[in-house]
């Protein structure tokens, strides 16, 4: 669908409102003067102001930092006349989240599904028919899931549906993009073809790191889509057989700036969390710089949205940081945000 300029530009002009009050960019340093959780709150919600103790405070605090993420995020979208494909695909985000962490609650045999973030009218998982899977995903693109054995929730099996649930997300993603006209995607092409980069090579490192999985199972999940056409990511298929102790075996891969740096007297190999913290730092760069840019397009639009989310994210850190005891500048260095 063809918007028009005045669409775009009224568009435009809220998500720059909206970004004016979040705590990226320079505002991100308002964050690093706090020394408690209620000073959060107090900054992030001025006229809502709570007294109960800390500990109760996180998880509500949570709560309302998502809920303010999620209706800013939603505000742009119905800016339009007819939300665009790619930014209802980028809201569905949050419902594979929501659904991942009902499958490991199920796996777990929780009795409620865990939390979840409503994007009404967007969702399409019936989450309070928890924890009936047909009655939760039929009719869905997830239905899948229902035929599936329990076993394939946990474990190994379960780290490669989420494997398998990250791969359809994108797949769904890449599809809307390229259903969007050209003229109206920006660089949101070259962004998500980064991001679906940096996810495969994240994952790659986890699963060799942390969980000890062969080549092949990885390999298997590993995204295909970006840019161009391109049918494989040979950044994430090569690192599988580069040598995990040898600083040395990691020269000239795609990534390698992103990878944790040796330590004199010890023994280095990748740091799959480092080189995570690196990545959305390398993305939320990325996406800023095409934001600032103001280019009336849908593309834009798209970048708002992962500003907000990473909000989201850097907020959601702060506050976990501050119950234990970590400043807030502490914890957006190992965020990988410059302040």
């Amino acid at each position: 669908m063809l918007f028009s300029g005045g669409e775009r530009a009224y568009v435009y002009a809220k998500s720059r409102g909206l970004m004016g009050k979040s705590f990226t960019g320079n505002r991100v340093r308002l964050l690093c003067r706090l020394t408690r959780l209620s000073e959060l709150e107090r900054l992030v919600f001025p006229a809502a102001g709570r007294e109960m103790p800390e500990q109760e405070l996180l998880p509500d605090l949570e709560r309302r930092i998502s809920a303010r993420s999620i209706k800013a995020i939603l505000k742009i979208v119905s800016s339009f006349s007819k939300p665009p494909g790619l930014l209802v695909a980028l809201i569905r985000s949050y419902e594979y989240a929501g659904l991942k962490t009902a499958l490991s609650a199920l796996a777990n045999g929780a009795s409620e599904a865990g939390p979840h973030t409503d994007i009404s009218p967007f969702g399409r998982i019936k989450f309070g028919a928890y924890p009936k899977l047909s009655a939760m995903l039929g009719g869905t693109v997830f239905e899948w899931i229902g035929a599936l054995d329990k076993n394939a929730l946990a474990g190994k099996a379960g780290i490669l549906l989420q494997m398998r649930l990250d791969s359809q997300y994108y797949e769904e993603l890449w599809k809307a993009l390229m259903a969007t006209p050209k003229k109206d995607r920006g660089d949101a092409e070259k962004i998500l073809g980064a991001e679906i980069s940096l996810r495969n090579a994240v994952w790659a490192l986890r699963l060799r790191v942390y969980y000890g999985f062969e080549e092949k199972d990885i390999a298997a999940g590993l995204i295909h889509i970006g840019p161009s056409g391109a049918k494989r990511d040979f950044a994430a298929e090569e690192s599988l057989s580069r040598a995990l102790a040898s600083r040395e075996a990691w020269r000239k891969w795609r990534w390698e700036a992103l990878l944790n740096p040796e330590k004199p007297g010890e023994a280095w190999q990748p740091d799959p969390r480092y080189v995570q913290n690196a990545a959305a730092a390398y993305l939320y760069r990325m996406v800023r710089h095409s934001f600032r840019r103001g280019l009336f397009s849908v593309g834009t639009s798209c970048c708002c949205i992962k500003l907000k989310q990473i909000e989201e994210d850097l907020l959601t850190s702060v506050a976990e940081g501050l119950r234990l005891g970590i400043m807030p500048k502490d914890v957006l260095a190992m965020q990988g945000v410059l302040v």
